[in-house]
């Protein structure tokens, strides 16, 4: 089980990569477009990082899912992946942002996408809190 395990934390480190450089990405990426009057190189970058970690979030999924019938369910278990479906949803609108932009779309402020970002760090130490408590 202890593979399991290396393999969720290496797994979800490359997905938190992701839900915390993407929207950052986004500011810079706005900037180039406006500077550019068209699609660059961050943008590339920016939707290539994304989609990797795609396949990083569903591989930590699986094995978080494993690891929970391997702990019986545990109640702080429920805890845990609801909060991990609340920063899913985060990842869900990240995406809507990264396809819109990806059509020269940028609508949101930098302040609204730096304000989004760090949205997703107080769910994660949520998350890290229930993992390291397990509080029932």
């Amino acid at each position: 089980m202890d593979w399991v395990k290396i393999i969720h934390i290496l797994c979800v480190m490359g997905w938190m990569t992701s839900i915390f450089a993407v929207p950052r990405a986004l500011i810079y990426w706005k900037r180039e477009h406006a500077r550019l009057g068209e699609f660059g190189p961050l943008g590339d970058l920016t939707i290539r990082l994304y989609r990797f970690s795609a396949g990083l979030a569903v591989i930590a999924l699986i094995t978080g899912l494993g690891l929970a019938q391997y702990w019986q369910w545990a109640p702080w278990i429920h805890l845990k992946i609801a909060l991990v479906a609340l920063l899913a949803l985060h990842y869900v609108w990240t995406g809507r942002l990264v396809m819109r932009a990806r059509r020269g779309e940028f609508r949101e402020s930098d302040l609204f996408l730096r304000i989004f970002n760090e949205i997703s760090v107080v769910g994660v130490m949520a998350i890290l809190w229930v993992v390291v408590a397990k509080p029932f």
